[in-house]
């Protein structure tokens, strides 16, 4: 797959998708955003890819935010617009079906703290900061970043950070629950590999139903989350990897998971 503003690669089962504007610390305009619900509808089709990590070119930021130069002449009906086709991608990649890892390199603000949200882990470099900071535009965040974010850290932090407009660094991030790792810069792409890794040795549809019995279960009644749960955990009694993953633990050997 070839894009005007993504750099994408698989290996080891690893999709990697990379936004590249450096010269606009990798900002997100229409082409980016539209690029990025290709990219991610590719994936979720290809059978291949178990897991993606998501990150931004350069050292200085994962995605610095929107890109104002197309924020500043938008008319109500545009903004809006703007909005909603910012949430389609992000609600695509939260419910991909597969794992999306934000390897947060730097500045992770508005559209980009935003888009690390929606993905399912983060993990952060000790340089990095996240935040919220449109209020200091006269806007709010528009690509759901008032939803995920008191889902993740609750109401009282999310509303400090979002009616501050101050970010946080990569610490503060990891204290309140939004980013589960931070590491020394070097060391981030090798820690989001070694986290994909992780995942890709457990059985891929366990994997699927996991992450569809917490995002949707979060939105439910706790009875009705458990029921939710109960019917996955019976959809994963059919699968073979269910049968291998039994036999292989009582035989004391590592399983090989096919899928299905």
């Amino acid at each position: 797959m070839v894009y005007e503003t993504l750099l994408y690669a698989k290996r080891n089962a690893i999709g990697y998708v990379t936004i590249h504007r450096p010269e606009k610390l990798n900002a997100l305009n229409r082409t980016v955003v539209e690029e990025l619900f290709d990219c991610f509808q590719h994936l979720q089709r290809d059978e291949e890819v178990r897991v993606v990590i998501l990150t931004g070119t350069g050292d200085k930021a994962f995605v610095a935010g929107a890109d104002i130069n197309e924020l500043a002449v938008q008319t109500p009906v545009e903004g809006k617009a703007t909005s909603q086709a910012g949430q389609k991608v992000l609600d695509l990649i939260e419910n991909l079906g597969k794992p999306v890892i934000a390897a947060i390199n730097g500045y992770a603000l508005g559209g980009g703290c935003e888009l690390a949200m929606a993905c399912t882990l983060r993990v952060a470099a000790e340089n990095a900061r996240l935040g919220q900071p449109e209020v200091k535009l006269g806007l709010i965040p528009g690509y759901a970043g008032t939803q995920r974010l008191p889902r993740l850290v609750g109401k009282c932090q999310a509303l400090e950070m979002i009616l501050t407009g101050e970010p946080v660094t990569a610490e503060e991030a990891h204290r309140i629950g939004l980013v589960n790792q931070v590491v020394p810069a070097p060391e981030l792409p090798a820690t989001a590999e070694k986290l994909a890794q992780k995942i890709i040795a457990n059985a891929p549809l366990a994997i699927k139903f996991a992450m569809e019995a917490v995002n949707h279960g979060m939105e439910m009644s706790s009875a009705e989350g458990q029921f939710l749960e109960a019917t996955l955990f019976g959809l994963c009694c059919t699968t073979t990897d269910m049968k291998e993953g039994t036999r292989a633990f009582l035989e004391k050997r590592p399983a090989k998971f096919i899928g299905k």
